[in-house]
């Protein structure tokens, strides 16, 4: 018996096997990245909530400068098989206030590659 091509479920499975392994490899590696920008529209919608709920997390223009100052590292969620991948300021421990999604980040020209590809992944599942 021959097998089909892939079920979208089992595409899905392998994407985020995928974004899984290049989020600990990022991780592990501490690495600093510089801070590429982030989307148009992540950050209308980001700004939009912040003034619905202003205070409840770091101010996103606030955010953004620091990641223009101090770069930028990949770090996991509690639960690494979840899936939850943040893009933290370099000198930052405060997950929960201090992060954006991969899927917020623009892609430039010149990144690192893995950087790259977990970007354009996740921007492909959400």
């Amino acid at each position: 018996m021959t097998e089909g091509p892939p079920n979208q479920s089992e595409i899905l499975r392998l994407k985020k096997e995928k974004i899984i392994a290049l989020a600990v490899e990022l991780s592990e590696s501490k690495e600093v990245f510089p801070f590429p920008g982030i989307d148009r529209e992540a950050y209308a919608t980001i700004k939009a909530s912040e003034e619905e709920d202003p205070g409840y997390v770091t101010l996103i223009d606030e955010l953004i400068e620091r990641f223009k100052n101090e770069g930028m590292r990949v770090v996991l969620g509690k639960y690494p098989a979840s899936g939850n991948v943040f893009i933290v300021p370099a000198q930052s421990n405060n997950v929960i206030d201090d992060n954006l999604f991969p899927r917020h980040l623009q892609v430039n020209e010149g990144m690192d590659e893995r950087l790259e590809e977990l970007i354009l992944l996740v921007k492909n599942i959400v």
